[in-house]
């Protein structure tokens, strides 16, 4: 079974990308992967200084070991100053080659303005520097604000069916890159 572990770089309680990535993980579970969301809103992580150790910090163990078990990850970002968060770029600079090489990776970023992929195109970046494979399908909802409903659904069919293929891209190329049957 495909293990996928999302992450939203937000620490905002109303946080689109925590819905973004909520709708995401509720795909891939309907596909058959099992899925854990590490809240970063609810982790205590220090500031990266580059080191390995940070004692008194049990969140570090844990976004790390969490990660090297998954087999894929799904990672939002809410796109500020035109790149991703400092939220989300922290957790992944708290982690190395160690436990993000290999992962199959699905990307997601919302906006307050129109939707463009600078954030999307920064997160490339980053996991492709730490040996990632991240998929070709990806998600920029603009004007995040009026895109879900109250109920948390996205508004936009065309957008939902992103979504499906999203998903459907993510758990396929997951089995095969991780040779998971």
């Amino acid at each position: 079974m495909v293990k996928i572990v999302g992450i939203a770089g937000s620490l905002r309680p109303d946080a689109t990308s925590y819905l973004a990535l909520t709708l995401a993980i509720q795909r891939v579970q309907a596909l058959g992967a099992s899925t854990e969301i590490l809240d970063l809103r609810q982790m205590q992580l220090p500031f990266c200084t580059g080191g390995n150790d940070y004692p008194g910090y049990p969140d570090v163990m844990r976004l790390r070991e969490t990660v090297q078990e998954a087999d894929a990850l799904i990672l939002a970002s809410p796109e500020y100053h035109g790149s991703i968060s400092g939220v989300l770029k922290n957790a992944l600079d708290l982690m190395s080659f160690d436990h993000m090489s290999g992962k199959v990776t699905g990307l997601i970023s919302v906006l307050g303005g129109q939707h463009n992929s600078n954030a999307l195109n920064d997160l490339r970046v980053i996991m492709r520097w730490v040996h990632a494979w991240v998929i070709p399908e990806q998600i920029a909802i603009g004007q995040s604000w009026k895109a879900f409903g109250e109920d948390g659904k996205i508004l936009d069919e065309k957008l939902s069916q992103r979504f499906d293929q999203f998903a459907q891209s993510l758990v396929e190329n997951t089995r095969k890159l991780r040779e998971i049957p």
